[in-house]
């Protein structure tokens, strides 16, 4: 037992810097997708077809093929059309796309939930629709998908063990590296599970709490 311990002990740094590079993955996914989902939301919702139909289309395509298959599309098809990018950037950019098809679904449930007559009076009011959409309709429609889109960016935490497919050093990868020189899969990879559970549960705790203060401020 003592042996096995030494060992952890002995990688265990190297296993903690790809947590930390687990959480810079997070968190420029997470910038992305909002932005993605944020325009795709009012694009799909919008009356205008030049604005609508390419916002459906992408998150018809996103939702209905595997999350892998976009990372290799992003990462060994772009190339082919002269578009390089380092492993880290190219995942980064799949997963922000990927995850923003569904928070634009998200942004769209809570963009439907708010009364249309809200935009009708602050337009006449004489509020500009961006106006508007920043100072009325989008606060409240934060208060409503907070949980959803909280949960999205658990999603997005677990997701980024995909990357280790495209030599993204990351927590998934490097416990894989490991694993080859210790021959030690059992351990090394409940390891990995704990330090995952332990970002989960943290950013899960960040979250319930912004959420509590939204209820409470808006």
């Amino acid at each position: 037992m003592s042996g096995t311990i030494d060992l952890i002990a002995r990688y265990m740094p190297s296993i903690l810097s790809s947590c930390v590079i687990v959480i810079e993955l997070t968190l420029f996914t997470i910038l992305i997708s909002w932005v993605c989902g944020l325009f795709a939301g009012i694009g799909k919702s919008s009356k205008y077809k030049i604005f609508s139909y390419p916002c459906r289309f992408y998150i018809w395509f996103i939702r209905g093929t595997p999350t892998l298959i976009q990372v290799y599309l992003v990462y060994f098809g772009l190339p082919q059309f002269g578009i390089q990018m380092p492993p880290f950037t190219a995942g980064i950019l799949a997963l922000g796309i990927n995850s923003g098809a569904y928070v634009a679904e998200i942004f769209r449930a809570g963009l439907s939930a708010i009364p249309r007559g809200q935009m009708e009076s602050a337009r006449a009011l004489g509020m500009t629709y961006t106006k508007a959409m920043r100072r009325i309709i989008l606060p409240q429609v934060v208060r409503i998908i907070l949980p959803a889109i909280t949960n999205e960016g658990i999603t997005m935490l677990k997701n980024t063990s995909l990357l280790s497919t495209i030599t993204v050093l990351e927590l998934t990868l490097q416990t894989q590296v490991v694993i080859a020189r210790t021959f030690r899969p059992f351990e090394f990879y409940i390891v990995a599970s704990v330090l995952y559970l332990v970002m989960t549960t943290v950013l899960s705790h960040y979250s319930d709490k912004l959420e509590k203060k939204y209820a409470l401020s808006i």
